[in-house]
């Protein structure tokens, strides 16, 4: 048992150290180096029981997956709470008001004003307005973030969709490329390039993705206009053009598209204003964080006071998905501490061969891809960013390495920003979006796949040969 209380005390001391800002990254690489791999086992449970309960029980999943989450999330809490009550009062604080809140924060504002926006007028899912819609969505992820696009556009693809008895493939083919893969072009799109802004990288930097970006995208759509074309054929034959009433597209809720660029704008305030730190019970939190979370609060409260209730009825909203994401995110940030912190350790952890082995563009993409698919993006990210500039600038400080990185060695950064981007779609987990989106298809009908369907019958023969196919061309 002390063995036990002794590794939950370090697991959650450096939960401390791991928020999404690269604070006390000294104390998370201690940590890291003398984890065992085994600490990983609570985040291993939360992820089997979110790919197993659904396809198994459930019935049981419905009604208790909040309690399944809470059982998983105080694995680690409860006996280090026993053992020193005072240190893990202030580490699971720390978690919760520097991690997880401002996570929540944000995919509320988005829901909420996205939610209030409506599509009206005729949209027929066909092949091609389906591509066209994810064609879009893939062209603005990068300037409104993945979340954003999704949320924007997932309810106007399900009702344009409405009569077609097969709908699953849009809704993972929506996930491959609006939720994910769109999102590679500015440091808006996706949280990985975001911190790589944070560390230095010049803003559009990041368009040095776009050969590789088309290439994903533009298979993608191919692929998936095929298979939709297939499907369409086989339903049951449309009514004739002539029959059908056609109303033209407009908006409604225009109010929300404000509050959605107002969203954008207080997350990219965040990433550029220098304000200070204050404490909250003894956590340090930074001034301008605090202010970006209160201006998505107020957005998103302003959202649910001007849209009128009906908007929201028409557009399907509910708030199911949005409470599912909250509750299972809970649990997810609070056991992945231990596996980020040994991954932080690069090669003084229990990873360090995975991490030597790293050397060549290739590497860097499939190996920041494949811990991307499963851990959270961002810190993997950051790792194989600071394990690059050791290695092309060590001895010299970061900006001078970043330098040295962007000027002679670009394709490694590339390598590193893609792999952490493009394979977060490989899993529902990969990116938050996936799950928000499975979410809302699922209360509007649509029988999605299960955690591991999605993989073996999507991810591996689709997303992967995708994959292979940027190795080959651009990351040798």
């Amino acid at each position: 048992m002390h063995r036990f209380t002794h590794f939950i005390r370090r697991s959650l001391i450096a939960g401390a150290a791991l928020g999404v800002p690269a604070a006390a990254a000294s104390e998370t690489h201690a940590l890291g180096e003398s984890l065992p791999l085994w600490s990983a086992l609570p985040f291993v449970g939360i992820l089997l029981s979110i790919a197993l309960f659904p396809l198994l029980r459930p019935h049981f999943w419905h009604h208790h997956y909040p309690k399944v989450a809470a059982f998983w999330g105080l694995v680690l809490a409860v006996p280090f709470w026993i053992e020193y009550r005072g240190v893990a009062g202030h580490a699971l604080l720390h978690v919760f008001l520097a991690d997880y809140l401002p996570f929540v924060i944000l995919l509320w504002a988005l829901y909420t004003v996205a939610g209030g926006i409506v599509l009206r007028g005729t949209l027929h899912g066909t092949p091609g307005l389906n591509m066209t819609l994810l064609a879009v969505g893939t062209l603005v992820a990068s300037w409104i973030g993945t979340t954003g696009a999704s949320m924007l556009l997932i309810r106007p693809l399900l009702r344009a969709n409405t009569a077609r008895a097969t709908r699953k493939h849009i809704v993972v083919f929506f996930i491959f490329l609006v939720s994910n893969i769109g999102g590679s072009l500015t440091p808006l799109g996706d949280p990985p390039l975001f911190l790589g802004f944070l560390r230095g990288v010049p803003f559009f930097w990041t368009m040095h993705l776009l050969p590789e970006t088309l290439t994903v995208a533009c298979l993608l759509l191919g692929i998936f206009y095929v298979i939709d074309t297939r499907h369409y054929r086989r339903e049951e034959p449309p009514l004739p053009t002539a029959t059908i009433q056609r109303e033209p597209l407009r908006i409604a809720g225009g109010l929300n598209l404000v509050c959605l660029l107002g969203i954008v704008g207080a997350v990219f305030a965040s990433g550029v204003l220098r304000l200070g730190s204050i404490s909250v019970l003894g956590i340090e939190l930074t001034k301008q964080n605090l202010l970006r979370d209160a201006a998505l609060v107020a957005l998103g409260l302003l959202s649910l006071r001007a849209t009128p209730r009906a908007l929201r009825r028409e557009n399907g909203f509910a708030w199911g998905p949005m409470r599912e994401v909250a509750i299972l995110f809970a649990a997810i940030f609070a056991t992945i501490v231990p596996p980020l912190a040994i991954l932080a350790a690069g090669e003084k952890g229990q990873m360090a061969a995975l991490v030597r082995a790293v050397e060549h563009p290739w590497q860097y993409f499939w190996m920041t891809g494949a811990l991307s698919s499963f851990l959270d993006n961002a810190p993997t990210y950051l790792t194989f960013f600071s394990t690059a500039l050791g290695r092309f600038g060590a001895g010299l400080t970061e900006s001078e390495a970043l330098r040295i990185m962007l000027q002679d060695h670009p394709e490694t950064l590339i390598a590193i920003s893609a792999g952490a981007v493009f394979m977060g779609a490989n899993t529902y987990i990969g990116n938050a979006p996936n799950f928000m989106v499975r979410s809302i298809a699922e209360e509007a009908g649509v029988a999605m796949p299960s955690f591991f369907g999605y993989i073996v019958r999507w991810s591996l023969p689709v997303l992967i040969p995708a994959f292979v196919l940027v190795t080959v061309l651009f990351m040798r």
